[in-house]
């Protein structure tokens, strides 16, 4: 080989060898307080990197998550659809064990959404929970505090009996979720929508078969073997890594003992996340 066929030869190995595909999983719930949670911060540079590739055809969401907050569910969708543009890529969704609630906002940013027949999706809705705990407070004797400059500074305090004006306003901001939620199925699925709109978005859960009926979805089948099908056999499907990683420059620093405030806080979140995936039986 000679000196002047070196560049060429070099470029041909650094090229890909087929078109790319950018694999961003979101898993997770979304906006949970927890080291796992989905939150645009966590996934920003991810997702500008699965954007950055060399050689990209198309980015592939792999997503399974039960939802979670509204707010950071449109923020990661919006970050996605302005890199799309911008990079003019065609995003393609799949759900795996669930995409539902705020998991299916996530999958409205692509332009195709794929899923197993037995993938739970839609949830098209806006749940609240909490505890009430008045009583346990009364039996102990323990008398619950609160002053607020404002008379709608507080809502529905777990530790006072349950006040008709709270859940009234609550009912309120709950449907300003929904009719968001609602609009952006619209603008998305658009005419593929299939059957009424008040049983597609009453907060129904539906399997994949009948996500795909009602238009929710584009088609059943899994990541690797729609790219395939869709780019060929040598398509290149190129994860990208969502775990924030540090590095410090203190080789041998001694591991911080672990503080109660912090185990309490895994705890507390693990046992919220658990309970968001439960409404599915997971």
């Amino acid at each position: 080989m000679s000196l002047s066929d070196l560049p060429s030869r070099l470029i041909a190995r650094w090229r890909p060898r087929g078109p790319v595909i950018a694999v961003l999983r979101l898993d997770g719930v979304i906006g949970g307080r927890g080291r796992r949670g989905l939150s645009l911060r966590r996934l920003a540079a991810s997702i500008d990197k699965a954007f950055r590739q060399r050689g990209l055809e198309g980015v592939a969401l792999a997503i399974n998550s039960p939802g979670g907050s509204p707010a950071q569910s449109e923020l990661i969708y919006r970050r996605i659809r302005q890199l799309a543009s911008e990079h003019a890529v065609p995003v393609f969704a799949f759900a795996e064990d669930v995409a539902a609630s705020g998991g299916y906002w996530l999958a409205l940013a692509a332009d195709e959404i794929f899923a197993e027949e037995t993938s739970l999706l839609g949830s098209i809705g806006v749940v609240s929970a909490g505890f009430g705990l008045a009583s346990v407070l009364q039996r102990f004797g323990v008398e619950r505090r609160l002053y607020t400059s404002g008379a709608d500074k507080s809502l529905l305090d777990p530790f006072l009996p349950e006040n008709p004006r709270d859940v009234e306003r609550l009912g309120v901001l709950q449907s300003d979720l929904h009719e968001s939620f609602k609009a952006l199925v619209r603008s998305r699925r658009g005419a593929r929508l299939k059957g009424e709109e008040s049983a597609l978005m009453s907060g129904e859960i539906f399997t994949g078969k009948r996500a795909l009926e009602a238009g929710l979805i584009d088609g059943i089948g899994e990541l690797r073997g729609v790219m395939r099908d869709r780019f060929g056999a040598d398509v290149v499907l190129r994860p990208i890594d969502t775990e924030r990683r540090r590095f410090s420059l203190i080789p041998f620093r001694r591991p911080r003992a672990p503080d109660v405030g912090d185990i309490m806080a895994d705890a507390a979140s693990w046992i919220e996340e658990r309970l968001v995936w439960a409404r599915f039986g997971l």
